[in-house]
């Protein structure tokens, strides 16, 4: 073989190589790829499932409640009695229905939206005031008037102009109510055993996805 040949073959065998090369980086990038949006998905579902768990939905408040319950909930409310009826307000100075549920919530440590339309969204539903928990929140009216219950059938609110913040019996029935809005989750402890193995199921469908997505056996 001639110099020129054997030179002209060296460049067919580099050529050669480099498009090997090139092949194998995008199979590599491919493959990364979908791994990454396997486990992309794979979180997705577990956050969804565990979310479920839980008794939260994807529209919550913003902020912590730093270990708060429902119970803090009402002792937080039952500061602003006596408070008197103020359209658009939302200090001891005077509030309105909205005003004192914002208010009450931010005091342990959790946002909420400013008016009833936002915040008869926030949270998760309850099936009826049978089932409501001291925290949870009453819409009645279509979204005219916010309650926060505060257990043994009492709520606390800002009735009207010309009447102050007040204890009272639950007035109403299910069929008065738009809807009832649990802002603080149930624990899992207080929930019982079948959040724990709603948990444990969350975790074991995510473990089994993110085994198909990387093709691993755990």
């Amino acid at each position: 073989m001639t110099m020129i040949a054997a030179m002209g073959r060296i460049s067919q065998i580099q050529a050669t190589l480099q498009q090997l090369s090139s092949v194998s980086t995008e199979r590599v990038t491919t493959t990364a790829a979908a791994t990454t949006a396997a486990a992309s998905a794979s979180a997705d579902s577990f956050a969804a499932t565990l979310a479920a768990a839980l008794g939260t939905s994807a529209t919550s408040a913003t902020g912590s409640a730093n270990g708060a319950t429902g119970t803090d909930v009402v002792a937080s409310a039952e500061k602003y009695l006596g408070v008197p009826y103020v359209f658009g307000g939302e200090d001891s100075s005077g509030m309105d229905c909205s005003g004192l549920v914002q208010t009450v919530y931010a005091d342990i440590g959790i946002e909420l939206p400013r008016l009833v339309s936002g915040q008869m969204k926030m949270g998760t539903e309850v099936a009826s005031l049978a089932e409501a928990q001291p925290g949870d929140l009453i819409v009645t009216g279509g979204g005219d008037h916010i309650l926060i219950y505060a257990g043994d059938n009492k709520v606390i609110h800002a009735p009207y102009p010309g009447r102050t913040v007040c204890l009272r019996e639950a007035y109403m029935t299910d069929a008065d109510i738009t809807t009832i809005r649990r802002i603080i989750p149930v624990t899992t402890q207080a929930a019982g055993t079948g959040s724990t193995d709603m948990l444990s199921a969350a975790f074991a469908a995510f473990a089994q996805q993110n085994s198909t997505a990387t093709g691993s056996t755990l």
